[in-house]
């Protein structure tokens, strides 16, 4: 019998010093990375918030296989310290305020937490909701200088992988098309502070 993914799980491809994340960007954010094996600004802008995600399907419903629009064409995996991952987690606040939260309170804990998290439902290779969330990590501020300049290790473009993936779905070769998934497996467990049943259920 197939076990129940738990509804809030981290799943992603890692190792003992490494977890993969994915964003997807224009040709001019992606030529840039890929060069300096970071984001740099210009043409990165690090005033915005940047979400990150350890869900390779996530990323490609979010991205439409790369085929979305223009600023999001080129999909990029980029490996980042544990240490650096576990940091963003641990400096979170739901995307959404909590169930009667008044919004003095809110805005206190937004001004003090550089990260965002909110749990979407993971989708399949049809792009279909599952019963099980796949989380989002946005970064601004000082997660944003930290992830830049600390945490990337290396990135590595894999828009060519999504574009052959998408074409296996398109004629409904679905097992090759899954055999070709990175081999993302649960992360630890989930910290309280991503679990909390209030946070972003949608």
């Amino acid at each position: 019998m197939t076990k129940k993914v738990p509804a809030r799980q981290i799943r992603a491809v890692y190792n003992d010093k490494t977890i993969r994340v994915y964003q997807a960007y224009s040709d001019l954010i992606a030529d840039s990375a890929l060069q300096h094996q970071t984001f740099v600004s210009p043409p990165f802008k690090r005033e915005r918030m940047t979400w990150i995600k350890p869900s390779f399907l996530w990323m490609m419903y979010r991205a439409g296989w790369g085929y979305k629009d223009e600023g999001q064409r080129r999909i990029l995996a980029i490996d980042i310290t544990r240490e650096g991952f576990e940091w963003a987690l641990a400096h979170s606040c739901a995307s959404h305020p909590e169930p009667g939260m008044d919004a003095s309170a809110w805005e206190a804990l937004k001004r003090d937490s550089p990260v965002r998290v909110q749990w979407d439902p993971e989708r399949d290779l049809h792009h279909q909701p599952l019963e099980h969330r796949a989380i989002q990590i946005g970064l601004s501020g000082e997660a944003v200088r930290r992830y830049t300049g600390e945490w990337i290790q290396g990135i590595t473009e894999v828009t060519e992988l999504a574009q052959r993936m998408h074409a296996l779905v398109e004629e409904g070769k679905l097992e090759e098309a899954a055999g070709l998934l990175p081999a993302e497996r649960e992360y630890r467990e989930c910290p309280y502070f991503c679990v909390r049943a209030t946070w972003a259920v949608r």
